[in-house]
């Protein structure tokens, strides 16, 4: 089996091969510049997103916070490493993982970061109707 850059580990329990490569794909699009609305299309349209201090309810906050974090970044890249399922074929993980930002301004910058997702399937499309990404800010701001 070939690994895609976005592939994690997971723990030896089952889990819904549709679930991994939903997360393979929400980052390769987290990744990419102007994938705004294709981002947006991995949430329910009432989801909730925290990406730290900063939260989004339905689809048009969340469209309005995707778009204001790449506004001093040129580039993101985020490296999943490891998805943990609450249990067998559970539709609750936490994530963890790495993002190294190429800032406008010049430079790079990155930092480590956990999140929490609850997962659903709509139409059997695999959505998210709650992300929250948790960030040491402090480290963003060096």
């Amino acid at each position: 089996m070939t690994m895609t850059p976005y592939a994690s580990d997971y723990p030896s329990i089952p889990f819904d091969p549709a679930y991994k490569k939903f997360f393979e794909d929400f980052y390769a699009t987290s990744d990419t510049p102007d994938a705004h609305e294709k981002y947006v299309d991995f949430f329910t349209k009432d989801a909730t997103l925290i990406m730290a201090s900063k939260k989004a309810e339905g689809s048009e906050e969340i469209l309005a916070l995707r778009k204001g974090l790449w506004e001093k970044v040129n580039s993101r890249v985020h490296s999943p490493r490891k998805i943990f399922p609450y249990g067998p074929n559970s539709d609750e993980v936490m994530l963890h993982g790495t993002v190294k930002y190429g800032l406008k301004a010049g430079g790079e910058s990155g930092l480590d970061w956990a999140a929490y997702a609850h997962l659903t399937k709509l139409d059997g499309a695999v959505k998210m109707d709650f992300y929250q990404v948790y960030l040491d800010t402090g480290a963003q701001s060096k």
